[in-house]
């Protein structure tokens, strides 16, 4: 853990929430550095992949093996669970469109089943949660509608959101990118960090028919050789220092922005955070260190850079050497 991060937690004696929206398989390593002093809320009701983060990782861990829906009406809610875990979802898979692509058995529906179902504002008043501070929505199609189903008053104190949705339908009615980045922006975040994750746009049958002409042919080799088309993309935000001013936030807000800042290599961010901070509360022992921490880590990454840069000259010349000493 980076030493500064460690400090402001246990001097302000933060207990950052981190809720993790579509938890198949382990608790995103994004969160490392601030398990020991966070509370892990993980949901999934495709248990198959649901891994159980260890007992001495996070300071408390709960896991909800439910549904989440937008619906505070909805008690049972249908899941369709798909051949890979992690595409399972309340949304039906939209099979016509998917076919254009190689990784649509990913999707097949396997089971359909009624899973209990629970909404985030329900959970967070059942485990006394004060507020979620970092959420990271995986749910498949409907990332958008979940974090604007929280009451306002937990909405408004969430600094940092991780969501992956849909460039194009992989769901029935699912948000996509198109709909929930307009949306984040009006609410106060700011684009941190966007990956473009895509698919081979290629039908099964084409490659049944390149086959009979040509049996080296594949789909291990087309997915393997054939660019990746556009599909998904995994989008973090932040909050603006301008919503902070305009909600009158709280010291709490302003520490925690600067950590998960720090988290997300936005140095140059996380000293303007500090600077704000500066401002709000005054010159104290967090202020300094909010402002020399994202210094230090950009000289560090600039020696680190140079130092790179040097290696992979001097292994050029070697190799130039090499050559001219081995060439006949």
């Amino acid at each position: 853990m980076n030493p500064a991060v460690k400090k402001l937690l246990s001097l302000h004696q933060l207990q950052p929430v981190l809720v993790d929206i579509g938890a198949s398989g382990t608790p995103p390593k994004m969160w490392q550095d601030l398990a020991a002093q966070s509370v892990y809320v993980g949901f999934d009701p495709d248990a198959r992949e649901f891994g159980e983060p260890p007992s001495e990782v996070f300071y408390q861990s709960i896991l909800v093996n439910q549904a989440v829906t937008a619906d505070p009406d909805t008690t049972e809610a249908c899941f369709y669970l798909t051949h890979h875990p992690q595409c399972s979802s309340t949304l039906e898979p939209d099979t016509p469109f998917l076919e254009n692509y190689l990784f649509s058995p990913l999707f097949r529906v396997v089971d359909r089943v009624k899973a209990p179902a629970t909404t985030l504002n329900a959970v967070v008043e059942q485990f006394s949660l004060p507020q979620i501070d970092w959420i990271k929505l995986d749910s498949q199609g409907t990332d958008l509608r979940l974090f604007n189903s929280l009451e306002e008053t937990l909405r408004s104190h969430v600094l940092a959101v991780d969501i992956e949705p849909g460039l194009m339908d992989a769901y029935r009615g699912e948000d996509l990118f198109v709909s929930a980045h307009p949306n984040l922006l009006k609410q106060g975040f700011w684009l941190s960090d966007l990956r473009v994750a895509g698919a081979v746009r290629m039908r099964s049958s084409t490659i049944e028919k390149m086959t009979t002409l040509d049996a080296e042919i594949n789909r291990d080799r087309c997915q393997a050789v054939i660019k990746k088309s556009p599909y998904w993309c995994n989008a973090r935000y932040l909050r603006s220092l301008e919503w902070l001013a305009e909600s009158e936030s709280g010291q709490r807000d302003y520490l925690l922005l600067w950590i998960f800042s720090m988290i997300d290599q936005q140095w140059g961010f996380a000293f303007e955070v500090g600077m704000a901070y500066q401002q709000r509360f005054g010159q104290d022992t967090s202020a300094k260190l909010m402002q020399a921490e994202p210094m230090t880590q950009i000289n560090l990454a600039d020696q680190n850079l140079q130092a790179d840069t040097t290696t992979d000259l001097f292994q050029r010349l070697l190799n130039r050497i090499r050559y001219k000493f081995t060439s006949p």
